[in-house]
């Protein structure tokens, strides 16, 4: 009788035993698929977004022709949305938003970004393409020429609050004058300028931007500006 309890309990134990090792490589399998899937899928979306990036040819420059509106880095990680002007004030770290926080801002305009997320290691641009430096910029300006801005600007008044004659967007960028989110988290100039962040550091706290006014053709290269500042951004192609 007891022989038979202990061959019992050896055959019960022997069933756990293998049940736990199916159960353990099921898991282990599904987890692997799983990471599989989501792998693939951001692959899939980043290749979707590429193939739907608007180009436009300046001079031997190719940029994108809107600015950027991306929530997540090349890698498929969250970019941080902050809304709360403190918290935007105090950041070290990547984050965007909206202008005055409103949805319909960013559908015109694009997302503000503050350099932290310009900078990250993860790409803030898609593949193929990367935040344009200074360098670059400087080069675009030097293309067009005399009035520079007003060959990037978009013309009318539907989005700028006005533009000059010699406003023409010859260039087609269509610079748009999505203003900005100071570094303190207050923001400023809708209407009436864009700000666009380079990928150049400038030292420790500040990086080199540039900026568009309504009333002006040129195209100003300004620093110190605080990386806790919200700007826009163009990407150019690799």
């Amino acid at each position: 009788l007891n022989d038979m309890k202990r061959k019992t309990i050896t055959i019960a134990v022997s069933t756990m035993l293998v049940t736990f090792l199916v159960l353990a490589s099921t898991l282990a399998y599904t987890t692997m698929l799983g990471n599989s899937i989501i792998s693939n899928a951001k692959s899939r979306l980043a290749s979707l977004i590429n193939d739907e990036i608007s180009t436009v040819k300046i001079g031997t420059q190719t940029w994108c022709a809107k600015n950027l509106d991306v929530s997540t880095y090349r890698n498929g990680d969250t970019i941080l949305q902050v809304q709360d002007a403190l918290v935007w004030s105090q950041l070290k770290t990547g984050a965007w938003c909206y202008y005055q926080n409103k949805t319909e801002n960013g559908v015109i305009y694009g997302k503000l970004y503050n350099w932290y997320a310009v900078s990250d290691s993860r790409g803030i641009a898609p593949t193929g393409f990367h935040v344009a430096s200074d360098a670059e910029w400087t080069t675009l300006t030097k293309y067009l020429g005399g009035g520079a801005a007003d060959k990037l600007k978009e013309t009318g008044t539907i989005h700028w609050k006005n533009t000059s004659l010699f406003t023409t967007n010859s260039s087609a960028f269509s610079a748009l004058p999505g203003g900005c989110q100071i570094s303190s988290g207050q923001f400023a100039g809708i209407c009436y300028q864009g700000y666009w962040w380079t990928s150049t550091e400038d030292n420790t706290n500040n990086s080199w931007s540039r900026w568009l006014d309504y009333k002006s053709g040129d195209v100003y290269r300004i620093s110190p500006i605080d990386k806790r500042s919200g700007f826009s951004v163009r990407c150019i192609k690799d």
